[in-house]
């Protein structure tokens, strides 16, 4: 590693599969955590094998595991469980995405393993959470999305609901995952005795968690808040308008200011000034005609045009880009959020970048997504000090 990481000293156990907890492995990783990723033999995460292949090998696997150390763990085995115990006492964070009581089974619960090693944080990630009438639910993103109520806002109001066409619902629960993490080792370094504790995070309240004022506006108001398009309620002018070459823009125009500058740029300056408009609340009572205005001058010009004239006018506009489109933008390439790595055959590939910019501790890419069993030694040797005849041992009962 060139610049110090900002987690570097960090040391991550990673006992989840596909895409919540190895998500947030892939955060520590990145920013110089030591990520060590442990999968079942023969089979490995699932993920090696989703969606389109370089070879035997799946691309998203190659960034989800990037810069973590594959190790081959049954933890279905005396043996298997035996290495998690001892790696616990090495550790500083376990992240697991099981469905609760898994692991209590296999004596790999968090009573067990903070018992090894008090100063444990151990982040669960699971559908319904660690608690409550649901917690022995299976839970996938996607029924979290739909009970977390995202489901319900999103689409058009006369056809079903639709999903983001991502693992939203993982991803932030990944996103949670790493800021409480973050939290407890803020914690444990405050805390005289060294004490970690108990990360929970419910699929189904990350999703929750985004829904703005959703909840009090139905509690206060009464008010249900329905699919509504590409529209945002409440918010005007915020939408999405269709050009002359068939292209479409976003225009946020939603602030004051903002607005005025929008009317006087597309030749409504009378909009502009009227008073009737001069905050959001106003706008958000004709936000329809608002819209008919925007789109009949959007519909008079290409898009490159539309987005030239407001950007000359610092009105929030952009194109909906695909991902070839992304490819191809320069902004993209000077924040360094298009990466050319190289696979391990040789081929060259684009990663996204790493998020967030540190200053001075910059997280970055070391190596892609390593093979199933990669680290074996290096952790079970190096790190537990196993010897070369307990390996065998392992290995020949399949253990590892």
């Amino acid at each position: 590693m060139n610049a110090r990481k900002a987690l570097q000293g960090v040391r991550v156990l990673e006992l989840g599969t596909l895409v919540a907890a190895p998500f947030a492995g892939k955060i520590f990783a990145e920013f110089g955590a030591e990520v060590i990723k442990v999968e079942p033999p023969e089979s490995g995460d699932p993920l090696r094998n989703w969606r389109a292949m370089h070879h035997d090998t799946s691309v998203w696997w190659y960034v989800q595991a990037r810069n973590k150390k594959s190790i081959t763990v049954d933890m279905r085995m005396e043996e298997g469980q035996e290495i998690i115990r001892s790696l616990a006492r090495e550790v500083d964070i376990v992240i697991e995405n099981f469905r609760p009581g898994t692991l209590e089974k296999w004596g790999l619960g968090y009573e067990v393993l903070s018992g090894i090693n008090p100063g444990l944080i151990m982040v669960r990630i699971s559908g319904y959470g660690q608690t409550g009438p649901y917690r022995g639910k299976p839970g996938f993103g996607s029924v979290a999305e739909a009970i977390g109520g995202l489901r319900y806002l999103t689409g058009f109001p006369d056809r079903p609901p639709v999903r983001v066409g991502i693992a939203i619902g993982d991803l932030t629960a990944g996103l949670y995952a790493v800021i409480g993490a973050l939290m407890a080792l803020h914690a444990r370094s405050r805390s005289p005795e060294g004490k970690g504790q108990l990360v929970d995070v419910a699929l189904y309240e990350a999703v929750f968690s985004l829904l703005e004022g959703v909840l009090p506006e139905y509690d206060l108001k009464g008010v249900v808040r329905e699919r509504t398009g590409s529209a945002l309620p409440g918010i005007a002018p915020s939408n999405t308008y269709l050009c002359d070459d068939g292209k479409y823009v976003v225009i946020g125009a939603n602030g004051d200011s903002i607005f005025k500058r929008l009317m006087h740029a597309i030749g409504r300056s009378d909009l502009a000034e009227d008073p009737r408009y001069a905050t959001n609340q106003g706008r958000v009572e004709d936000a329809a005609f608002i819209d008919q205005v925007i789109e009949e001058w959007t519909k008079r010009h290409p898009l490159q045009e539309v987005q030239r004239r407001l950007d000359e006018a610092a009105v929030p506009v952009g194109p909906i880009y695909s991902i070839e489109e992304i490819v191809g933008d320069e902004h993209y390439r000077a924040r360094n959020m298009l990466e050319e790595i190289r696979l391990p055959d040789g081929e060259t590939v684009l990663f996204p970048g790493v998020v967030p910019k540190l200053s001075e501790t910059p997280g970055g890419h070391e190596w892609v997504g390593p093979r199933l069993g990669e680290h074996n030694e290096e952790i079970l040797k190096g790190l537990l000090r196993l010897d070369d005849a307990a390996l065998a041992r392992l290995k020949e009962k399949k253990a590892i």
